[in-house]
């Protein structure tokens, strides 16, 4: 019989031999799969390769409720449009059913070695006998039939979580399906401002103030990298100091995260789809170091501070910050004006969550407790801004609902996005093994939610923009005044004014064209 359950391993070609690609900086063991030509994701230090090694406990999916509902599951994925394909979900219910089929016929193997080995041990002192050399070759060919069917086990265990892994999550029945479109304006606040004359873009009003240098980086830290100087350093300490008092005040327990986390952590954050080792995620060298990943946000480093932790359910919900540098290797589309609204590194307030799940609404008033936050901390700021309930296409893989906050930025002459607000539900927790202890002594699933409370390159914009004057000179938001040591106006005398004599400036001149998209 267990011969038959190895033959059946065809209908499942190659998917599961894992190819080792080496690349710089990252080492990945990827599962290729001959039937669509896609690459699947098992990173070395992973959420699957730490499962497997003992590094943390199994991770827990409703594998049952899937099969039960399979046509909605594939529906949700096909709504998301992301990598992930509805016939893998059908193609998971295959692997479920012959997993469980042959879980069952290792177990029974297993009963019959327990039981030989019982035999076995009543023949002691008659190792010569027939009776005991028959016990032998029974035992020889279960324990290959034992190991044949658990490394059958193994690789549909592979496959299966390499599906399971890259589900997303469940959706808000409110939450509108299709792409960026199709966002439904929640509310708008604030008025545009109204100028007498044409609206400078951040980048002329941050170079003519000194404040703001991208020009000839390329040779010192590279494109997409930025310096703040004088009261544009002084602007991002203002609205970082801002922030942290008006949570701090909501009673938010403010954290410093680290910088460096394992893949692990990510993928449990739902940040490690495929393709992002080349668009999204820095990584070391993981021939010199540890295969350590610079995060995009430190949601990532207070979810992983959470991992593996219980809570007791009258501490929930817990709210917290941090403020981080926030690392995004995005590639440019050549679409993106030239300033600091796209960057490599850049300075973020996050603001994170974990709740209970009792009756599946703690998460959902969280979430809107931290749109209300977001719009109070705009609207001190005098910004003119809309709130959008984001569709299917634009919620990843963790987010249940997502809203985003778009601010109005004259020199774009457009809105563009300022901050974010995610329910992820349980999708982290159960990743992280994050649970709280109920009065009942009962382990649940914590959910957890998360967003930007401030991304200080983008306010940056906006202030720069909504509060310039003919002159050039921008006036600080009263908000602001009292973390700026006493500027109410920023002016040419408030930057860090340096001429430029490097080679760099012909190659400049060369792409002037290039870069003066922007107005």
């Amino acid at each position: 019989m267990i011969r038959t359950a190895i033959s059946r391993s065809v209908f499942f070609p190659r998917t599961i031999r894992p190819i080792l690609t080496q690349q710089p900086g990252r080492i990945l063991a990827r599962c290729c799969s001959s039937e669509d030509g896609k690459y699947l994701l098992h990173e070395r230090d992973g959420l699957y390769d730490h499962m497997t090694r003992g590094i943390i406990d199994k991770i827990e999916f409703d594998v049952d409720h899937i099969c039960q509902n399979v046509d909605s599951v594939a529906q949700r994925v096909r709504d998301r449009k992301g990598e992930m394909q509805e016939d893998e979900v059908y193609r998971l219910v295959d692997l479920w059913q012959e997993r469980c089929r042959v879980k069952a016929e290792v177990d029974e193997i297993q009963e019959q070695r327990q039981a030989l080995a019982g035999q076995a041990k009543g023949l002691k002192g008659q190792h010569n006998s027939a009776e005991f050399k028959d016990l032998q070759v029974k035992g020889r060919q279960l324990r290959k039939d034992f190991n044949e069917a658990s490394r059958y086990e193994t690789e549909l265990n592979s496959q299966l979580y390499n599906i399971l892994l890259r589900l997303p999550n469940s959706c808000h029945p409110s939450v509108p399906v299709g792409n960026e479109s199709q966002a439904r304006l929640v509310e708008m606040v604030g008025e545009k401002p109204s100028f007498k004359f044409v609206p400078r873009g951040h980048l002329e009003l941050g170079e003519r103030l000194d404040i703001l240098q991208l020009r000839h980086l390329a040779n010192v830290s590279g494109h997409r990298s930025y310096y703040l100087k004088g009261a544009g350093a002084l602007l991002q300490h203002a609205l970082v100091q801002f922030t942290q008092d008006r949570l701090y005040r909501q009673g938010f327990t403010p954290l410093v995260v680290p910088d460096f986390f394992y893949p692990a952590i990510l993928e449990g954050c739902g940040m490690m789809k495929a393709g992002a080792f080349d668009t999204q995620i820095y990584t070391l060298d993981s021939t010199k170091h540890d295969p350590l990943c610079l995060a995009g946000t430190a949601e990532v480093g207070i979810a992983g501070m959470y991992k593996d932790h219980v809570l007791q359910a009258n501490q929930l919900p817990q709210r917290s910050f941090a403020v981080s540098t926030c690392y995004r290797a995005e590639t440019w589309s050549g679409t993106e004006p030239y300033g600091i609204y796209r960057v490599h590194h850049f300075t973020k307030v996050e603001m994170f969550a974990v709740t209970a799940n009792e009756d599946g609404t703690e998460s959902d008033r969280m979430q809107q407790e931290f749109v209300s936050l977001q719009k109070d901390l705009y609207s001190e700021l005098g910004l003119c801004f809309r709130i959008l309930d984001m569709p299917t296409q634009e919620l990843g893989l963790p987010a249940h609902r997502k809203y985003d906050m778009e601010v109005w930025m004259p020199g774009r002459d457009s809105f563009g996005e300022v901050s974010s607000a995610s329910n992820c539900t349980d999708y982290q927790s159960k990743r992280l093994h994050i649970r709280y202890e109920t009065e009942q002594e009962e382990l649940k699933y914590a959910h957890t939610v998360n967003a930007t409370a401030c991304a200080v390159p983008r306010l940056i914009i906006s202030i720069l923009e909504n509060f310039q004057q003919e002159d050039g000179s921008v006036v600080v938001p009263e908000a602001l005044q009292p973390y700026m040591a006493g500027k109410k106006v920023l002016t040419v005398q408030d930057g860090l004014p340096m001429k430029y004599m490097g080679r760099e400036r012909r190659v400049f001149k060369q792409h002037q064209k290039k870069f003066s998209k922007y107005k």
